[in-house]
């Protein structure tokens, strides 16, 4: 049976669920994206899923890699970004990331990357704009960063741009982070810029699952849910989405006023 939220409740059209512990958290997550997966595929015959990456995301893709009955070979993926002039078998790269927690282990139908050492950064850009163009998307599967950055949009986010994708310069608190979750030695090895979808790409999804937990995220959570909606918090967007659902654990939640 799956295990019951200590707390479940709306802000905005944002709904968020917290548990007790990131196993919970994650598997709760995976179970929902699952059946959302399910549902497309009975629905129209096929499935476009955008996934995130970063430590917060491990157990949560690894319960959505045991998850039952999903024919995977019907289902396209996708994701949110990657750093700028790094290769794909580079330790720190998104790339690598998802397909050695993901995509390697489930006979995708499609695999669509962000190609961070492409020599015309903007050109992919548009090259990756066009393969999202092409349908809509099912579900994203979202983090939040420290910072509340949502993909790599850092503050202030652009909550207005018509591109979908686009070349972000990142934020000395983002690039901390990186090296706080042991992506690289030390921050000057942190490319200062990246390939990420905008938040109104992200927005597009008609599904959002948002994972967030541990309690270097609760100030972040905080903002995102208690502060206005601005760009200043890039996460507090997704309040804006009426079929988006955050999962936090205890420690996430932990500076909530409620």
């Amino acid at each position: 049976m799956p295990s019951q939220p200590l707390s479940t409740f709306t802000i905005d059209s944002l709904t968020v669920e917290i548990h007790p512990d990131k196993a919970t958290t994650s598997q709760a997550a995976a179970d929902c994206v699952a059946q959302h997966i399910r549902a497309a595929l009975a629905a129209r015959g096929s499935s476009r899923v955008i996934f995130a990456t970063g430590a917060s995301q491990y157990d949560f893709l690894a319960a959505l890699v045991a998850a039952p009955a999903i024919d995977w070979s019907l289902v396209t993926a996708f994701h949110l970004d990657e750093y700028v002039g790094i290769s794909a078998d580079h330790p720190a790269s998104f790339r690598r990331y998802l397909q050695e927690r993901l995509f390697s282990r489930l006979p995708f139908a499609a695999v669509h990357l962000l190609t961070g050492d492409a020599p015309d950064p903007v050109a992919e850009c548009r090259r990756y704009a066009s393969l999202l163009a092409a349908a809509p998307i099912d579900i994203a599967c979202v983090g939040i960063g420290e910072n509340g950055h949502l993909a790599f949009n850092d503050p202030p986010a652009d909550f207005y741009t018509t591109a979908a994708v686009h070349v972000v310069e990142l934020d000395e608190a983002c690039r901390q982070q990186q090296v706080g979750e042991g992506h690289f030695p030390d921050l000057a090895a942190v490319p200062p810029q990246a390939l990420s979808m905008t938040v109104p790409a992200i927005l597009d999804a008609r599904v959002i699952s948002c994972v967030v937990p541990d309690a270097r995220k609760a100030a972040a959570v905080r903002a995102t849910l208690q502060d206005p909606i601005d760009p200043a918090c890039p996460a507090s967007a997704l309040r804006n989405h009426s079929h988006c659902r955050l999962y936090l654990d205890s420690a996430s939640a932990g500076e909530l006023s409620r």
